[in-house]
């Protein structure tokens, strides 16, 4: 029987993981002026639900269910880093795998963490982590859906000084939209990427003093 406790806990923004410290993007959104209050708010997570959220999700998904190995190196690793064109994207990801699978080596000490090499992409990590937690792959492939989304909205939340209920709001009205992108990832890997996404995450690892890692 899955845990879902662990799975809350996994989906809590208290996880010290790094996450809190990476926009998702939405810094360089904000700056850019292409996220400026709640209404563009609410259609940046939307893009980035169903580009990086599907993605990702299905990649941990997939390393949950052992049909991506979960090895440094390997397919999973490969896979990821072939998902995520942009550099500045790619050694975020690897920074919260990092930061999860640290926080892992805590809870579940019996489980060979060395494996995934010292900076395992954040799927890849979730995937593991999923596994050792006794969930299911699906409910591995909601925690990230929903993290993404998150992530994001509450960096925004406070770049833009937005009133936190009415960013929650949001985010619940978009619940139905996480269901239903971690069931398509749960599906299998998915192929695809937004170049503008990808663009956003170059332009903030160029930028002098940000707020947030990425």
């Amino acid at each position: 029987m899955p845990h879902l406790a662990t799975l809350l806990t996994l989906s809590d923004s208290r996880l010290p993981t790094g996450g809190h410290v990476h926009s998702g993007g939405v810094e360089e959104a904000v700056s850019s002026g292409l996220v400026v209050d709640l209404r563009t708010l609410r259609a940046f997570l939307c893009r980035r639900i169903r580009t990086t959220g599907l993605v990702t999700a299905s990649l941990a998904a997939a390393v949950h269910r052992g049909t991506l190995s979960a090895t440094a190196g390997h397919d999973g690793d490969r896979e990821t880093d072939a998902r995520t064109p942009a550099p500045a994207a790619r050694e975020a990801s690897r920074a919260q795998g990092r930061g999860l699978v640290r926080l892992a080596r805590r809870v579940w000490p019996d489980h060979e963490w060395a494996a995934l090499g010292a900076t395992p992409h954040l799927a890849v990590a979730a995937g593991a982590v999923g596994r050792a937690g006794g969930l299911e792959p699906e409910h591995t492939a909601v925690s990230l859906v929903y993290t993404t989304m998150t992530g994001s909205a509450t960096a925004a939340q406070r770049l833009l000084a937005l009133d936190p209920g009415d960013v929650a709001a949001v985010t619940f009205e978009l619940a139905g939209l996480c269901e239903q992108t971690a069931s398509d990832a749960a599906k299998g890997v998915a192929d695809l990427s937004d170049p503008l996404l990808d663009v956003l995450a170059q332009r903030h690892a160029d930028r002098e003093r940000p707020l947030f890692a990425s």
